[in-house]
């Protein structure tokens, strides 16, 4: 009954530190987000372009899949444990980075990426809603799944956590279930074409499968901070791993299944479906829309509530600016999602591809900060000084390396929008992220260090700052 109480009342804590004595659960509790918020139909759309924009064997398109949510799933975890140790949003530890205001830089990538997923999660719910009730007009369809998403986010992330245990079940049992008949309908030799493998082809999926996984990292310490800072970080990593790639590998093997014997859309996969079952699969996947919608809507209000704080220093937001930040990007979402629903897969592939580019220099520079330079030493109270405290307004090592690392991958990267000279000699094979992880780790970890050794001889240090605090 408590616990319900607790659901059904307006979250107060925005950007702000959870306090200790506020924070409750245990690690485990992050499985079912993580898992729950794969189990809708974005996740299946995005398995589907391995079979359909990638044109791989089905095998090939499966094995691509596993590999970059594994590898990508590692990188999200990281980020994860961040969470119960700090006790603050994932975009406002940027600026123990990246500087107060040096932050910014991240923060409109990051809000971007919200709107992108936003409005591409809102196309698939109001999709699913109308094969449950195809007299339902599109328009109103989006209308109605921005709204509901809009009251769950008024209420805040326990709302949002109660509402993720109660599906869980429900989402574990819907992606069995369609696994079984999209697998029973015989899908690899039903395929018309006949399709080989490229690298190319491999490579693409293989990053599309990362990058799904890694644009949880922005926000996935934001559902981790409500747990106690006592909390293993080994059980805070794992428990949001086998979440994260254990929902998103099945439903993305679906897509690619589903992609060789239809056109991947959900009245292909509705009409594969028994009777019955197909409703029933739709309600689901409706309401993992609606989960996912959530979380892609709770984080951009804190997105822009750390970026109007960044200015109004002495401005703490609580719950009735999240509820009106959360509005404004509900409407803008629902206009975006109602544009670009016509070519949707193909708007879909290029947004990620973009996203990949931006995202990458930012979490490389995150997680050698956090697990190689400071070790997990933060003096959080810097985070909300009006002058940045000890990371000021702007760090340049981590501005020059983001820079760097998006700038190295411009030879290397390879989309409907621009192809680098590396690339096109390489037959259009994309390894931009590979080697821009790969040049932000040496520069960051070379530029980070030598910041650190000028503080400490300097006698700065977040530990020696927060206890003359």
């Amino acid at each position: 009954m408590e616990s319900t109480f607790r659901a059904a009342q307006v979250e107060q804590v925005t950007i702000s530190p959870v306090p200790e004595g506020a924070r409750r659960g245990r690690a485990r509790g992050l499985f079912p987000i993580w898992f729950g918020v794969q189990i809708m139909p974005l996740t299946l759309v995005t398995g589907v372009l391995g079979t359909t924009v990638y044109d791989l064997p089905t095998g090939w398109a499966i094995l691509a899949i596993v590999i970059g949510n594994l590898v990508g799933a590692v990188f999200v975890s990281l980020h994860s444990v961040q969470g119960p140790r700090l006790g603050v949003p994932q975009m406002v530890q940027s600026r123990g980075q990246f500087g107060l205001r040096g932050s910014l830089l991240v923060l409109a990538v990051v809000i971007l990426m919200y709107v992108g997923f936003l409005a591409s999660i809102l196309v698939l719910a109001a999709s699913a809603l109308q094969v449950i009730a195809p007299k339902l007009g599109s328009v109103a369809a989006l209308i109605l799944s921005g709204a509901i998403t809009l009251a769950l986010v008024i209420f805040g992330y326990e709302m949002i956590h109660k509402v993720n245990r109660m599906l869980m079940p429900l989402f574990a049992l819907a992606a069995v279930a369609t696994l079984g008949c999209v697998m029973a309908s015989g899908a690899p030799e039903s395929a018309t074409s006949t399709p080989s493998f490229t690298v190319q082809g491999f490579m693409g999926m293989l990053s599309v499968a990362a990058i799904w996984q890694l644009s949880y990292a922005p926000y996935v310490s934001d559902y981790s901070r409500y747990l106690p800072s006592r909390v293993s970080s080994a059980a805070s990593f794992w428990a949001t791993y086998l979440g994260a790639a254990g929902g998103a590998i099945p439903m993305m093997v679906i897509g690619a299944l589903l992609g060789r014997v239809s056109d991947g859309s959900l009245s292909a996969l509705y009409h594969l479906l028994p009777t019955g079952v197909g409703v029933l699969v739709m309600i689901v996947f409706f309401l993992g829309s609606i989960d996912a919608c959530t979380i892609n809507l709770y984080g951009p209000a804190l997105c822009v509530a750390t970026t109007i704080q960044t200015f109004k220093h002495d401005w703490l937001p609580g719950a009735r600016a999240r509820a009106t930040i959360a509005t404004i990007i509900s409407v803008l979402s629902v206009y975006v999602a109602a544009a670009f629903a016509s070519d949707f897969l193909v708007s879909y592939s290029n947004f990620i591809e973009i996203l990949l580019y931006l995202l990458i220099p930012w979490s490389v520079i995150n997680l050698v900060d956090y697990y190689l330079i400071r070790k997990a030493d933060y003096h959080v109270a810097s985070f909300f000084t009006p002058t940045g405290g000890i990371y000021k307004h702007y760090n340049s090592a981590a501005i020059v390396s983001y820079i760097v690392g998006f700038l190295v991958q411009l030879p290397f990267m390879s989309g409907a929008f621009y192809t680098g000279f590396v690339a096109h000699k390489m037959g259009g094979v994309d390894i931009a992220w590979i080697v821009g992880s790969l040049v932000t780790v040496l520069v960051y970890t070379v530029l980070g260090r030598r910041q650190e050794r000028t503080a400490m001889v300097s006698g700065v240090s977040p530990a020696a700052e927060a206890t003359a605090a």
